[in-house]
């Protein structure tokens, strides 16, 4: 690493700068009202090969140009222009460590809520290890939130939008002020939906279930390599509604996501699971992921060097 994380590089409407060199108008739309469309990008380094890997990096792009898309903002940018300048950021830092990348497309400007453009992007990565404390846990002592999960006909969670995120910000700090790790979200029809920033899991009677994607639901690129990872070792999984009490009684349940990898959930509203230790599966599956980010051989992984 070149620099320190107060003074790392990023990649800033087409320039790389010093992050405290990177501004933009107090005005802007994104800066009003979060106007904005973004992804966290997991890059894993693989010290035998000395290599950084991009994990599913066209998937990421993929959803980012369709949240674009949904929003109606007018993106100048294409896959290619994205991709260079995130591996042109990481080598400037001369990074070799696991890092996320915040990739954002913002609208700037004097315009307002409605505004569809002008759009710029910065591209902002940070060594795994400085991202949030909820993100650096072994394991996450849960509540059931007493706010609701968006859905498609409020503010779409199918969108990865920074205005989104204020929604799981209500979740998350009610759960924080109440002692807790984190959160998980009910959604409008009082079942399952996912944590603030993260999908959920959990697994009865050696199988494995998760809330589908009509639940208010992510997209999530982190939960569909979960479900590609455990059909690849032979487990049974189902995509169905999960009611409140079944968090109570699972044997096992981790929230996953491209920050928090796959985390166990020790206990739900002091529910203890699985005696609040980590599950087999939920090893099983975690280590699964953790070579399938690093491996090198996978169609999943971009080289950065």
């Amino acid at each position: 690493m070149k620099t320190d994380v107060s003074n790392r590089f990023i990649w800033f409407k087409g320039e790389i700068l010093n992050v405290n060199d990177a501004k933009i108008n107090v005005l802007a739309p994104t800066a009003q009202f979060g106007l904005n469309v973004f992804e966290g990008i997991p890059c894993y380094w693989n010290d035998e090969k000395k290599q950084l890997y991009a994990f599913r990096l066209h998937d990421h792009y993929e959803r980012l140009l369709k949240s674009a898309r949904l929003l109606q903002l007018d993106c100048p940018y294409t896959e290619e222009d994205m991709k260079k300048a995130l591996i042109d950021v990481v080598i400037a830092n001369e990074y070799s460590e696991n890092l996320s990348v915040r990739q954002t497309l913002f609208v700037d400007g004097f315009g307002s809520w409605g505004s569809e453009g002008p759009v710029d992007m910065f591209v902002a990565p940070i060594p795994k290890g400085k991202t949030g404390s909820e993100y650096n846990k072994k394991g996450l002592n849960c509540c059931v939130t007493s706010w609701t999960r968006i859905n498609d006909n409020s503010l779409s969670p199918r969108i990865k939008c920074g205005a989104n995120y204020i929604n799981s910000r209500m979740g998350q700090r009610e759960a924080i002020r109440n002692g807790y790790d984190t959160c998980i979200f009910l959604n409008e029809a009082g079942k399952v939906s996912e944590g603030p920033g993260s999908c959920f899991f959990m697994v009865k009677n050696d199988v494995l279930v998760t809330p589908p994607l009509t639940d208010s639901v992510l997209e999530s690129i982190t939960r569909d390599t979960v479900i590609k990872l455990a059909e690849r070792i032979g487990m049974k999984i189902i995509e169905r509604s999960i009611n409140r009490t079944e968090l109570y009684v699972c044997d096992e349940a981790f929230l996953c996501g491209s920050a928090m990898e796959i985390t166990p959930v020790l206990s739900v509203d002091r529910y203890v699971i699985n005696r609040g230790e980590v599950g087999r599966i939920t090893n099983a599956l975690h280590k699964e992921y953790l070579v399938a980010t690093v491996s090198g051989t996978q169609e999943w992984n971009t080289p950065i060097y």
